[in-house]
C-alpha cells in the first residue's frame, strides 16, 4: 500500500486519483501510526515551506518521515514534498527542512516571470535511474518560485533538469528517496509513467538500507 501523507497542505485529489489510475492500493494517512505501515509513502505539498514544517510538526511527521526513509522503502516528494526533503530553505525567512538531503531552497531572481508556471522540458542526467526507466524525455508541468539551487546540494542525486534561465532541478532521487519538482499526475504521459515506476518500486518491495 502506498501512502499519501496528508498534513494539509498537498493536493491529496489528484495525486490520489493518478495512482487510482495506474491501479495501485493507496490510502490517505494523517497519522505516524498510518504511515508506519505503508510499502511506499508519497508527500504532496502546495503552499509555503515554513508552514508545511509546522503542519508537520505539530502531526507528528518529521520524525516519522526521516524515519520511513531510512527505513529503506520508498518515498516520493512532489513539488513542495520535494524541497522539503533538503536541509532549509530561504521562503520568507530562514526555515529547517527534513534534511534528508543537503541542500538550499532559494527563490528565482530575474527579470522574468514568477513563479515557473508551465510546461517545460526535461533533461535526464542519469538516464539509467530505475525512476525515469522507459519515460519519455518530454514536457512536465511545474508550478513554482523557490527551487533547490544546484550548488548547495550533491550533484550524484540530481537525475534529471529543467531549464528556466538557470539550471532547475526537476527529478531527484538517491537509493530509496526520490522527488519531483514538477507535478508527475499533471504532466500527461510522461508524469504518469514516472509515477508508475515510483508504484512499481513500492509493489515489488524493492528496499535500500
Amino acid at each position: 500500500m502506498i501512502a499519501i501523507i496528508d498534513y494539509g497542505m498537498g493536493n491529496l485529489h489528484s495525486v490520489s486519483k493518478a495512482i487510482e489510475r495506474l491501479g495501485y492500493d493507496y490510502e490517505i494517512v494523517d497519522s505516524p501510526e498510518q504511515l508506519s505501515k505503508a510499502d511506499g509513502a508519497i508527500l504532496p505539498g502546495v503552499g509555503a515551506f515554513g508552514d508545511a514544517m509546522r503542519n508537520l510538526r505539530e502531526q507528528g511527521f518529521v520524525d516519522a518521515i526521516r524515519d520511513f526513509a531510512a527505513s529503506g522503502r520508498p518515498l516520493f516528494g512532489i513539488c513542495l514534498g520535494m524541497q522539503l526533503l533538503f536541509s532549509e530553505s530561504e521562503e520568507h525567512g530562514q526555515n529547517e527542512g527534513l534534511a534528508i538531503f543537503p541542500g538550499v531552497v532559494r527563490r528565482f531572481q530575474g527579470d522574468y516571470k514568477i513563479p515557473h508556471m508551465g510546461w517545460n522540458r526535461l533533461n535526464f542526467l542519469q538516464p539509467d535511474s530505475v525512476l525515469v526507466k522507459d519515460v519519455e524525455q518530454g514536457y512536465a508541468y511545474f508550478v513554482h518560485s523557490y527551487f533547490l539551487d544546484p550548488a548547495t546540494t550533491d550533484r550524484d542525486i540530481l537525475i534529471g533538469t529543467a531549464d528556466y534561465f538557470q539550471e532547475v532541478p526537476a527529478i531527484i532521487g538517491r537509493k530509496n528517496v526520490y522527488a519531483t519538482q514538477f507535478h508527475p499526475e499533471k504532466s500527461g504521459d510522461v508524469g504518469m509513467k514516472l509515477l508508475d515506476n515510483f508504484a512499481k518500486l513500492v509493489k515489488e518491495g524493492v528496499k535500500h538500507g
